[in-house]
């Protein structure tokens, strides 16, 4: 087998990125010279339809469909792919006119997307198209015609779609974006799309996660040390909070305040003689990710989440946290 030389590799892997970079840059050149106004117009046609957007595409094109058509599902535009082969076939029953086409062609003049731009003419389905000819069949027939600019792919015999498939993919993107932040999307609405995996976990909300009602370790301001550490080790958290008359959390204290205070008539000492006053806190709003980094930062454990009135309402561990994925 013929040895493979590491600088011809390396300068091979060099000039493919600075193609795309350059094919990049020419897209983001255009959205102010030309593709600018079309752009909009395809995001108002999206945002403003009350059915869903159809992406479709033949081979290359319909793989970044199909990725294009999941990124804009998991941000807020309620979107699926509709292979044109099989639309041809029955799949076009699963358009209506409600809808919008999102309709991807290099050369726009692909031979199986006829049939779905038919559909779309006779029953006045929203077409957007996304190609790199303006005369093409695909742009003329489209109500919205977003033209890529023409830039050299990578792959060195000008054949395999590289460049090409960047850029589809990235005004796919851009599209994306564009509805989400129109849309005022929100982490909390991003999170009911990704309940699994690690994202859904750094999305978790910690009112999802705290331990609530019997499960905090509470005491009121005046108790005994010795009542203090025996709720204090019963609830296996590390710590106890101190309220005060109205409920309120006025302190709290930790294995590193025993340590501390530790002297014979320790357990004879007041609550108050012991806490920790103004100690860290959180809102049961906070993103599991946030509070993960709080505490890791503030060099704790566990954190008590207080409601608007102060009051304790939960706890929750470091542990709970790494068990969901958070870190």
């Amino acid at each position: 087998m013929d040895r493979v030389d590491i600088e011809q590799v390396l300068e091979s892997a060099r000039r493919s990125i600075g193609t795309e970079i350059a094919g990049l840059q020419q897209l983001h050149a255009a959205i102010s010279n030309g593709l600018g106004k079309p752009f909009y117009e395809a995001v108002a046609l999206i945002k403003g339809a009350t059915g869903r957007l159809i992406v479709t595409g033949m081979g290359k094109s319909g793989h970044v469909g199909r990725k294009i058509a999941a990124t804009l599902a998991s941000t807020g535009t309620a979107a699926h792919f509709v292979h044109p082969g099989e639309a041809s076939h029955g799949d076009l029953g699963m358009i209506r006119s409600e809808d919008v086409i999102l309709a991807l062609s290099w050369s726009g003049e692909t031979t199986e997307l006829s049939d779905i731009i038919a559909y779309s003419r006779r029953y006045r389905v929203g077409l957007v198209a996304i190609t790199s000819n303006p005369e093409s069949t695909l742009a003329t027939e489209a109500d919205v015609a977003l033209v890529l600019p023409k830039a050299e792919e990578a792959c060195p015999n000008g054949l395999a779609p590289t460049t090409s498939t960047t850029m589809q993919i990235t005004l796919g993107d851009a599209l994306a974006v564009a509805l989400l932040e129109s849309r005022g999307f929100t982490p909390e609405d991003f999170r009911a799309f990704h309940p699994g995996g690690k994202l859904g976990a750094k999305l978790t909300f910690l009112r999802d996660v705290m331990h609530r009602g019997d499960a905090l370790p509470l005491v009121h301001s005046g108790t005994r040390m010795g009542d203090a550490i025996v709720e204090m080790t019963s609830h296996g958290f590390g710590c106890v909070a101190v309220t005060d008359a109205d409920g309120m959390m006025i302190g709290v204290i930790s294995d590193g305040d025993l340590r501390r205070h530790m002297r014979s008539d320790l357990m004879t000492l007041q609550v108050d003689e012991v806490m920790t006053r103004n100690p860290k806190t959180v809102r049961e709003s906070l993103l599991a990710v946030e509070a993960i980094d709080f505490m890791n930062r503030s060099k704790i454990t566990a954190l008590f989440v207080l409601d608007a009135a102060a009051k304790p309402v939960g706890i929750v561990h470091v542990h709970d946290l790494l068990r969901i994925g958070a870190a």
